[in-house]
């Protein structure tokens, strides 16, 4: 089974028509657009209203495709549900693009039974959809030459699809820096070579993306990279340090009497030295790479292994989880990640408590990008995860966060397992 990571439109999400060659249309509203012709068709639309911008073409599909994830992906297959006669963006779904070619029909079969279903229940059933296939060329590969080799898993999609007469308006493949349509009926439509993606958004999607409150928090591989375990020389260092304090902290922690909430205590406690570290600290830096070193450089081993070990307690976690909302969310979030990035070796599986701290933060500040992968990271760690595991739904279904703040702000927890 493979994991999919689902994202439902909200109240405040865009919504988009797709219309092949020249004009496609993406709003903020919940207005109608204008119908679309065959792939590739002259565009019959009529002039936009004041609650919708416009996109032109295959080219602004490629270029859009960040923001209705929230940041670029890598090795991945997406699919955009449209909804409707005039074919509004709806939910979406990415998943890991298969390594064998022998497993593409039973992950297609699962996105698409995903994403049908999941819309079904949601906004009703999707009139169409788009894919997007994006894979950087390997060793001498060009870009053309992914391209072909996806072509097989592209055809795949549109028969997979088609089985459940929801036609594929538009199938993209994005590629060292280039796009080209699997659904290009003519030669001098779309060059052989594929065409180049824009250098930063057009003005019409950094409109709408704005409008929307939609930020591109950079690529896949960086968001993930954010929340791995670090290496050499801090890791061997990391690893002594969790060998040291579990045998001071985990007698302490299992004991009976007050042992237990003084060591809850004294964790958060530890964790609140480190915020105010972070905070005289500055804010993080643009660069997140730079960002995340000065974090962890903020950051002791010993400390990292007391927090770390000390957040495997279920009511301490759901105490730390009131660090949610403005600034102190914000540098919550950073030990969150620094921690899990600390959960190195035989520790390793520690980290899902870390990690979905980071989700639930995240996802209340409103990136839910990165709450995403925060969430699925612990997810893949322990699967029967429960704090991530309802997390990963309630993103995923596009509730609100406010109901689970309301309940924080008034000293509710719940000791989720």
């Amino acid at each position: 089974m493979h994991r999919n990571e689902a994202t439902e439109p909200s109240s405040a999400e865009t919504e988009a028509t797709v219309v092949h060659g020249p004009t496609s249309a993406l709003s903020r509203t919940s207005g109608t657009s204008d119908d679309l012709p065959g792939p590739h068709a002259e565009s019959v639309a009529g002039p936009a209203d004041d609650s919708r911008v416009t996109l032109r073409g295959p080219g602004e599909l490629a270029d859009a495709l960040p923001y209705l994830l929230g940041y670029y992906p890598d090795d991945s297959i997406v699919l955009v549900a449209l909804h409707g006669t005039r074919y509004r963006v709806g939910g979406r779904v990415r998943t890991a693009l298969p390594q064998s070619p022998e497993t593409w029909e039973d992950t297609v079969r699962e996105m698409v039974t995903c994403l049908s279903e999941g819309s079904a229940a949601r906004t009703g059933p999707p009139a169409a959809m788009v894919l997007y296939l994006c894979q950087e060329p390997r060793g001498g590969e060009t870009p053309a030459a992914v391209m072909e080799r996806l072509r097989p898993l592209a055809q795949l999609v549109r028969t997979t699809c088609g089985g459940r007469d929801v036609p594929v308006l538009e199938a993209l493949c994005v590629s060292g820096g280039r796009y080209f349509s699997y659904c290009c009926p003519q030669g001098a439509c779309c060059p052989p070579d594929g065409s180049p993606l824009r250098e930063g958004a057009t003005p019409t999607i950094a409109a709408a993306a704005a409008y929307a409150g939609v930020r591109v928090q950079g690529s896949l591989k960086e968001l993930q990279r954010r929340v791995l375990p670090l290496g050499e020389p801090v890791a061997g260092r990391q690893l002594h340090a969790f060998d040291v304090t579990a045998r001071a902290l985990v007698p302490r922690m299992l004991g009976r009497g007050g042992s237990a909430e003084s060591v809850r205590v004294e964790t958060l406690a530890a964790a609140e030295r480190v915020l105010a570290r972070y905070r005289r600290g500055g804010l993080p830096e643009a660069d997140q790479g730079a960002a995340d070193a000065r974090d962890d450089s903020l950051l002791t081993s010993h400390e990292a292994a007391a927090l770390v070990l000390g957040l495997q307690d279920r009511v301490t976690r759901d105490r730390a989880a009131q660090w949610m909302e403005g600034d102190r969310g914000r540098e919550a979030a950073r030990l969150w990640r620094a921690l899990a990035r600390r959960c190195v070796g035989a520790f390793e599986g520690h980290a899902p408590s870390p990690l979905a701290l980071a989700g639930w933060t995240m996802w209340s500040l409103g990136e839910d990008a990165a709450a995403r992968v925060a969430i699925g990271r612990a997810l893949d760690l322990d699967p029967d995860y429960t704090f991530a595991r309802l997390l990963h739904h309630a993103v995923n279904d596009g509730m609100d966060p406010e109901p689970l703040r309301r309940c924080m702000r008034n000293g509710g927890t719940s000791a989720t397992p």
